[in-house]
């Protein structure tokens, strides 16, 4: 199943600690200020080998079934990860994560990149529904959600704690039926 090519450019690929450790480091590090706004565990990865021991636990968390972490890599360069951070399987349903370095944004990899997800998770995963949770006020992420056809099903209030505070989330979501 992967490496998963989506397109001439992009493929989504198992991460490798070792391999990829360093690399998702210092894209991270380059990015800090750009990602922790909306993502504010990137400030907890201050060491290359903070990031292998995630990548280490995303591995072990793939092949216990409860998540699918991967990374994106446009025109053979690792840009950003794409995942079902939590895959529900008692309700046949996961909620996807992802980011990419600033640099790479304007290039639809993200949209890609979703619409990928969802043809893993409903074909070969047999999810029912997938979600997007998105702080209201992440222009780029709840586009992404919309464009990808997602409903919007509302508001959770307070739903995210990022570092200025607890923002209001968009739920979108994408059922089997309707892809």
């Amino acid at each position: 199943m992967f490496p998963y090519k989506i397109d001439n450019e992009i493929s989504l690929i198992l991460p490798n600690p070792k391999k990829h450790g360093a690399m998702m480091f210092n894209l991270i590090k380059e990015n800090r200020s750009y990602l922790a706004r909306w993502l504010p565990w990137a400030n907890a990865i201050e060491s290359v080998d903070d990031e292998i021991d995630f990548l280490d636990d995303n591995l072990k968390q793939y092949l216990a079934k409860n998540s699918l972490n991967l990374l994106i890599q446009y025109r053979k360069t690792i840009v950003g990860t794409i995942s079902f951070n939590t895959i529900k399987h008692n309700n046949c349903s996961a909620d996807i994560g992802y980011w990419m370095g600033k640099a790479y944004s304007g290039n639809n990899i993200m949209h890609r990149c979703v619409l990928g997800m969802l043809s893993i998770g409903f074909k070969q995963y047999e999810l029912n529904k997938i979600i997007i949770n998105a702080a209201v006020d992440n222009r780029a992420s709840n586009q992404v959600a919309k464009r990808c056809g997602f409903h919007l099903d509302g508001v959770l209030r307070e739903n995210e704690k990022l570092l200025d505070g607890f923002h209001d989330e968009n739920s979108w979501s994408m059922l089997k039926k309707e892809y």
